[in-house]
C-alpha cells in the first residue's frame, strides 16, 4: 500500500472521527430549544436512512456495478446486531440530558477496556500485557478525566449509569458489525443495521414521549444529525479503515474525543480543567498502546 493511500485512509477517518465528535453538542443544543430525546433520535434515523437509501440506490444504478444482494438470513443478522446502535444513540442522548457532553464521550470510550473484556469472554482469550496495560491506562485517564479525585464533584448518577449503558451497546455494535454480512457493501450493510436500530429508536419514542410531538426538529436539527451520526462517518470510515488497517485507523478515531470536549467546550461552555486534558491525553494513549504492533515485520 503507497503513502499517498495510507495519508487519504488518515485523513478519510479523521473527519469521520471529527463528525461523530460534534453529534453530541448538535444534541445538546437541540434539548436547549425545548426538543426531546425521542425527537431527537427519531429526526436522526428517518434522515439517516433516506440518505443511505439513496447511496444504495446510487451505487445499484452505476454501470458495471457488481453490488452483491444481502441474503434474507444477513438481512436479518444486520437488523439484529443494529439494535445495538438504537440503543447507543438512546443511551448516550440520555446521558447528556443530566451531564456534560464533555463527560458522556469520556464514558463512551470506555469501550476500550469493555472491548477487552467482551473478546475475554467471548472467544476465550487470555488479554495481552499490552491490552492489560492499555485497560489500566484508560481507567487512571477516566478518573481524571471526569474530575472523579475533586470532593466536590457532583455528576448526576443518572447520567454515569446511562452513559456506561452508552458504552457496553456500542463495544457489542463493533463486534457484531465487524463479524456479520462482510460480503456485501458498506451502505447496504449502513442501511439494515439502520433499520434494525430505528426498531430501539421508534420503540423507544412510542412509551417515552409525552404530549405533542414537534415535527419542527426534522427542519432545524434532524439533517445535522442524520449527517454528523449515521451517513458521513460510517462512509468515511468503510473508506478510510481498508487505507490505513485497524491498527492505524483505531488510533486516528480517537479523534473523536478531544473534538467532542472541544465543541462542548466552545458552543455549551462547558468548563474543562488541566488535570481533565492530562485524562483525555491518556485515553488517547492507551488506544495507542493497544493498536500498535511492538512485533518486527
Amino acid at each position: 500500500m503507497t503513502n499517498n493511500s495510507k495519508l487519504k485512509g488518515v485523513f478519510l477517518i479523521g473527519l469521520g472521527a471529527t463528525s461523530y465528535g460534534m453529534l453530541a453538542t448538535f444534541v445538546k443544543m437541540a434539548y436547549a430549544e425545548g426538543f426531546t430525546t425521542p425527537e431527537v433520535t427519531i429526526a436522526q434515523f428517518v434522515y439517516g436512512i433516506m440518505g443511505i437509501l439513496l447511496i444504495n440506490a446510487f451505487q445499484k444504478s452505476k454501470k458495471n456495478s457488481t453490488t452483491t444482494n444481502a441474503s434474507s438470513k444477513t438481512i436479518f443478522q444486520l437488523m439484529l446486531a443494529g439494535t445495538s446502535l438504537g440503543m447507543t444513540s438512546v443511551f448516550y442522548y440520555l446521558a447528556v440530558k443530566y451531564i456534560p457532553v464533555s463527560i458522556a464521550i469520556i464514558l463512551l470510550m470506555q469501550t476500550v477496556w469493555m472491548g477487552v473484556v467482551f473478546e475475554m469472554a467471548l472467544e476465550k482469550k487470555i488479554p495481552s500485557a499490552q491490552k492489560i496495560i492499555s485497560v489500566v491506562v484508560v481507567l487512571i485517564g477516566t478518573a481524571l478525566a471526569t474530575n472523579l479525585i475533586e470532593s466536590q464533584i457532583n455528576l448526576d448518577w443518572r447520567g454515569i449509569v446511562l452513559g456506561l449503558l452508552s458504552a457496553t451497546s456500542f463495544t457489542t455494535t463493533m463486534f457484531t458489525a465487524n463479524r456479520v454480512g462482510i460480503g456485501i457493501s458498506s451502505a447496504q450493510r449502513s442501511l439494515f443495521m439502520l433499520l434494525g436500530g430505528a426498531v430501539i429508536v421508534f420503540g423507544f419514542a412510542i412509551a417515552t414521549q409525552t404530549g405533542t410531538f414537534h415535527f419542527g426538529i426534522f427542519a432545524k436539527w434532524g439533517i445535522v444529525l442524520a449527517l454528523f451520526g449515521t451517513v458521513i462517518p460510517p462512509l468515511l470510515f468503510n473508506t478510510g479503515f481498508p487505507l490505513t488497517g485497524i491498527g492505524l485507523g483505531s488510533i486516528v478515531s480517537a479523534l473523536e474525543l478531544p473534538v467532542s470536549v472541544l465543541m462542548a467546550y466552545f458552543l455549551l461552555n462547558e468548563s474543562v480543567i488541566g488535570l481533565q486534558w492530562l485524562g483525555i491525553v491518556l485515553i488517547i494513549l492507551a488506544i495507542i498502546i493497544m493498536n500498535i504492533n511492538y512485533k518486527k515485520p
